[in-house]
């Protein structure tokens, strides 16, 4: 194992080998962790209670997670004097498996984004959102148990490539210049100019891990959401590609939707759907039932996870992870919520389920479902923070480690 400066490795603990979809994992496997910025000490205190909790009522001790912090966000400026260092990154290499709060975004030039950034260059190109409804938790429409979708959001490409230059800059009027003189294009004057890459690369690895997601976990159909009526060489190419790769890898395990309304049976394999994605907004209202896996590009899949997410309670219960063919990085899918943080006020809901969802990366399912029981009975007995509380009739407000002891309570 490699010898870090400001993180310090378990003595007692195995590292995690092989890749995403073949991890070899040891009984006491090492996994890193990122405390996160504002709140995320309070609820990575009470995920870390909940999770231990649950290895050990589910394995009796034969099993267990031996805890590395790493460092990144306003922790790692305070110790070493960088947003980021670059034996995080190393770290999370080594190991593959790790979990983190949220994380401010410096101020100022330099890292545009501490959460972009990792996903970046550590190429986490899916973000995967699963989005379920827990019984009891406040939702704003009348049948929230039907939702029961994940999100496959690409990480790497779209907007998230960043490739922008700002109104009236040199870069920017070089580039209207090209498209107007060369290429045709009618661009108005002091334009920002924004470029939007999708390319069958990123598009096909992205969808097939949906698939291999959804194969995985019995999982019926993967809808390819896209503005493809619109931007037909980059949305239009994601769903053509998507059908593709679909085809050229998992042509005995999947059928398109098209051979079904011909009348053709799935006959248990993966149904490949399209939506347009103003299109799939309203479905996911009317009728989610309909869709389980929804691969995505990335502003796409940015609105769709997050407006899922509202139909089930919020971003408080809402797990996420990012995962490339290397590294596996859960987290928080809300922000900092500075002027809560050190309160022991606010739901650890997100940063536990996304816990959950890591077990479950680790085969370690048992332990999983325990913290499933466990959040389910907690919020059935009403005993809930602020947040939900305050929308609960009957209901007991309680701290952020208070929640994760009743969670641990009611495994």
């Amino acid at each position: 194992m490699s010898a870090y400066e400001y993180a310090t490795v378990p003595s007692a603990g195995d590292r995690i080998a092989g890749t995403t979809d073949q991890l070899a994992v040891p009984d006491c496997p090492i996994v890193p962790f990122i405390e996160g910025d504002g709140i995320g000490p309070d609820i990575w205190a009470a995920t870390r209670h909940v999770v231990d909790a649950a290895v050990a009522k589910s394995y009796g001790g034969a099993r267990e997670i031996a805890w590395m912090e790493v460092f990144a966000g306003e922790k790692a400026q305070e110790i070493s004097g960088e947003w980021l260092p670059q034996e995080t990154l190393e770290a999370l290499t080594e190991f593959k498996v790790a979990i983190k709060g949220p994380l401010t975004t410096p101020v100022g030039g330099g890292i545009r984004s501490l959460n972009v950034t990792l996903r970046q260059v550590l190429d986490l190109y899916s973000c995967v959102r699963p989005v379920r409804w827990i019984p009891g938790v406040p939702s704003p429409v009348r049948e929230p148990e039907k939702v029961d979708m994940v999100v496959f959001r690409e990480n790497t490409e779209d907007v998230y490539a960043g490739i922008e230059w700002a109104s009236g800059s040199e870069e920017a009027n070089r580039v209207r210049d090209f498209l107007q003189g060369s290429m045709g294009s009618s661009i108005r004057e002091l334009s920002g100019i924004g470029i939007k890459p999708i390319s069958p690369f990123g598009t096909k690895r992205h969808v097939a891990a949906a698939i291999r997601y959804a194969l995985a976990r019995g999982r019926d159909s993967v809808t390819l959401m896209h503005k493809g009526n619109i931007m037909k060489y980059t949305e239009g190419a994601f769903r053509d590609w998507g059908y593709e790769v679909a085809a050229e890898q998992f042509a005995d395990v999947t059928v398109p939707e098209s051979r079904l309304w011909e009348g053709e049976e799935a006959g248990g394999r993966v149904v490949i759907k399209d939506r347009i994605a103003d299109s799939m907004f309203q479905q996911v209202l009317l009728r989610p039932a309909e869709y389980s896996v929804v691969a995505t590009p990335n502003l796409n899949g940015d609105y769709l996870s997050d407006a899922c997410a509202a139909q089930v309670g919020g971003l408080g219960m809402a797990p996420g992870a990012n995962i490339g063919d290397v590294v596996a990085l859960f987290e928080a899918t809300h922000g900092t919520a500075p002027k809560y943080a050190g309160l022991n006020r606010v739901n650890p809901g997100s940063l536990i389920l996304s816990a959950g969802m890591m077990l479950e990366h680790l085969a370690w399912d048992e332990a999983a479902r325990a913290i499933d029981r466990g959040l389910e009975g907690a919020v059935g007995a009403r005993m809930v923070t602020y947040d939900l509380e305050r929308q609960m009739d009957g209901a007991t407000k309680v701290s952020t480690s208070r929640f994760g002891e009743t969670i641990v309570a009611h495994m």
